[in-house]
């Protein structure tokens, strides 16, 4: 018998139950017959409840001793471990990972965010810091990337990383979500938001919300700092019971988040985000769960994201900024029941037809299988 390839995972900077990480490459891996070790920090408060190996990492909450002891600490373990397969999640594992590239093993990076983009947006840094960040990140990686193979979770990376793989962040198909039906008398008037929150993400946009319309609720679902928290109950201005957050100063897993989407019947999900160059041509993760469990899809009119909820009829895009826009985007949802029940439905038969993550994990095993050749 064949012994098993060995994989091996590392972040510094995620959770160890991130869903890109754990539960889509790591459990797909595993169950396609490697045997899969995952490097995370704060490993230990899920090891006893995982099937996948895990390798805990010393939780550093000051940015600068993550970047050097956690990086430090996560090749040590890594080196040990002399796997066939190793990837990468973070920018600050680039150098960890050309040091692990052996003519034996095969190195991936992979890339979740724009990076150098998001440099670009730092506002805790000045806009000169913000360039000579930018063209330092990108010099090193076009130093460190050469040995690497790169997997991409979104399409428009390919066009400044034209080898890369794309393993886009579909969803893992829930068949309780699947066949669960969108009931239009028991639709309630609460909106919900997943992910985690920021300025950026559209955490003070979306608070504001019930202050031109008093009629909904929104439930947020992510990590948000704390300062963040109270300036969204500030934004709200005496209507803050309107606003729910669910994961101030936690990770909130995704088990957590799948029991919500199954709570109540929402009116929609929603990703009104301010204008930023980040994430005006990003598909998403939310869009795709907020359309596996048959909502409609509320979001900012950034070109991408009209033509993405057009094509699949699955929601409705409007000027974050403008709030009557917003305002008449709603009222059409609570209105109009049943075509907000159509868009559910669209967007629902969109991720069982094609937007899942059992197609690309397909992809996924197939470009193992590719790249350790001897692997069966």
């Amino acid at each position: 018998m064949m012994k098993k390839r060995k994989v091996v995972h590392i972040t510094t900077v995620h959770h160890p139950l991130d869903p890109r990480i754990y539960y889509k490459q790591c459990q797909s891996l595993q169950k396609a017959g490697y045997d899969v070790t995952l490097i995370a920090p704060n490993g230990e408060e899920v090891i006893g409840a995982s099937d996948i190996r895990i390798q805990s990492l010393q939780k550093r909450s000051r940015r600068l001793k993550r970047m050097l002891l956690s990086t430090f600490e996560a090749y040590r373990k890594a080196k040990k471990l002399q796997a066939d397969v190793y990837t990468i999640h973070d920018p600050e594992l680039i150098p960890v990972a050309w040091l692990l590239k052996k003519k034996s093993n095969v190195v991936i990076y992979d890339i979740h965010e724009d990076y150098e983009t998001s440099i670009l947006q730092k506002d805790y840094l000045p806009k000169p810091v913000q360039k000579v960040f930018a063209k330092a990140y990108r010099l090193m990686e076009s130093f460190f990337l050469r040995k690497l193979e790169l997997c991409l979770a979104e399409k428009y990376y390919q066009e400044k990383y034209e080898r890369g793989i794309c393993l886009l962040n579909y969803p893992i198909l829930d068949q309780g979500a699947i066949q669960a039906e969108r009931k239009t008398n028991e639709a309630s008037d609460e909106l919900i938001y997943t992910g985690n929150l920021s300025e950026t993400r559209g955490a003070l946009t979306q608070a504001r919300i019930p202050l031109f319309h008093p009629d909904v609720t929104i439930r947020f679902y992510g990590k948000c700092a704390k300062g963040l928290a109270e300036q969204m109950y500030v934004e709200a201005k005496g209507k803050q019971e309107h606003i729910i957050i669910e994961g101030i100063e936690r990770y909130v897993p995704k088990d957590e988040i799948d029991q919500a989407y199954l709570e109540k019947q929402w009116l929609a999900g929603i990703a009104l985000f301010p204008y930023d160059p980040h994430y005006m041509r990003k598909e998403l993760t939310k869009f795709f769960e907020y359309m596996s469990h048959g909502l409609p899809i509320l979001c900012s009119d950034f070109p991408v994201w009209k033509a993405f909820v057009d094509k699949h009829q699955c929601g409705i895009a409007v000027d974050p900024h403008d709030q009557k826009a917003v305002y008449d985007a709603i009222e059409y949802l609570r209105t109009n029941r049943e075509e907000a029940r159509k868009m559910g439905e669209n967007g629902r038969q969109a991720v069982v037809n094609e937007l899942n993550w059992e197609k690309e994990e397909e992809r996924l095993v197939a470009w193992y299988h590719k790249l350790i050749p001897s692997h069966q």
